[in-house]
């Protein structure tokens, strides 16, 4: 974190404020874990933070300490409208453009009299906040906060709760620490955040080991459906809105099953599609090896981004042919696909 960044942070919460946190729309596990790490650690200075989400988060992160405090904005609206009214300073925490919460929040947030501040590692941050901590090389946005407590010389007051909401997001963003972004600092973090109290192996069992029978029975069906493009390295997984009906799909459901297609021997780019008919779009997850950008990929034909080796995107066709239409882009990127790894 700049100095200077650092500085200006440090002027806007030298007195007490009234602070939001919001996260971006369908909120993971860095999300849910960097804005409760940073409401935890606003408090123990003497504000007052409130943790906003767009909507619900996957029952696997319902255990993560203060989560039950998360203010979503889908089922108290009018709640919300009146924090953020209210606020002095709204820190977005895991996304870089005021789009990624969702139409109606979006409007609430652009029309608060609030000071911003963002934390975030994704390519391309809009300019909207006063203040903006940016890093596309950092592992998750929850390791940010833990630089950011330390660059405003506050890391000793990192609690256990701060500590376990910090290490789920920092553990799921980098899928248990084998992402090309996990760095050597990223696991000097994660043992001082081990240190403070997060206890890895629980955190594992908390986030992983909980899977539903239905849940177990979608990744068989998904599996099922995987289908392997060797000469063009990439295969790509469809589930459609029956097979989630079927299952009785809860949200987080499917979260890392496009990572099983990536495991395949000789898969550079892999793919989930996933049908959404309430939405009326194909909700797309893109996942990569190596050089291969899936972030341009997603910005360039799906309305989406994110990072190098990981994003996300939708289609407003339905899925078969959004399906036909990704097979007829991809031999534009067959040299990139061969040479990515």
């Amino acid at each position: 974190m700049k100095k200077d960044t650092a500085q200006l942070v440090d002027k806007l919460l030298a007195s007490p404020q009234k602070i939001v946190i919001v996260g971006h729309k369908n909120p993971d596990g860095d999300a849910v874990g960097s804005c409760l790490g940073l409401s935890f650690f606003l408090k123990s200075l003497g504000h007052s933070a409130t943790v906003i989400m767009p909507n619900d988060f996957p029952d696997f992160l319902k255990w993560l300490p203060g989560c039950e405090e998360i203010v979503i904005y889908e089922k108290d609206v009018q709640k919300t409208n009146d924090i953020c009214k209210a606020a002095n300073l709204i820190f977005t925490l895991d996304f870089n453009s005021l789009d990624r919460v969702g139409g109606e929040l979006q409007a609430v947030l652009e029309n608060a009299s609030a000071k911003f501040v963002m934390i975030d590692h994704h390519q391309q941050p809009a300019d909207y906040a006063v203040a903006t901590y940016s890093d596309v090389k950092m592992s998750s946005t929850s390791e940010m906060v833990y630089h950011f407590m330390d660059a405003l010389g506050k890391a000793e007051n990192l609690s256990d709760n701060i500590a376990i909401n910090l290490y789920t997001g920092i553990m799921t963003d980098t899928g248990s620490f084998r992402f090309s972004s996990t760095s050597p600092t990223t696991h000097r973090v994660a043992a001082k955040l081990i240190e403070a109290g997060a206890e890895s192996a629980i955190i594992n069992q908390n986030v992983y080991d909980t899977n539903s029978p239905e849940r177990m029975k979608l990744l068989g069906v998904a599996l099922n459906n995987l289908v392997i493009l060797p000469e063009l390295h990439t295969a790509y997984i469809t589930l459609t809105q029956k097979d989630l009906d079927d299952h009785h799909f809860k949200k987080g459901d499917t979260e890392g099953f496009v990572n099983y297609a990536l495991s395949v021997k000789g898969i550079n780019f892999a793919v989930i599609f996933i049908e959404n008919k309430q939405e009326s779009i194909v909700k797309i997850s893109f996942r990569s090896k190596g050089k291969f950008s899936v972030n341009d990929f997603a910005r360039n034909h799906y309305s989406g981004g994110g990072h190098i080796n990981a994003a996300g995107g939708k289609s407003s066709q339905d899925l078969n042919k959004t399906i036909n239409e990704f097979i007829s882009i991809l031999p534009r990127y067959k040299n990139e696909l061969t040479d990515a790894s």
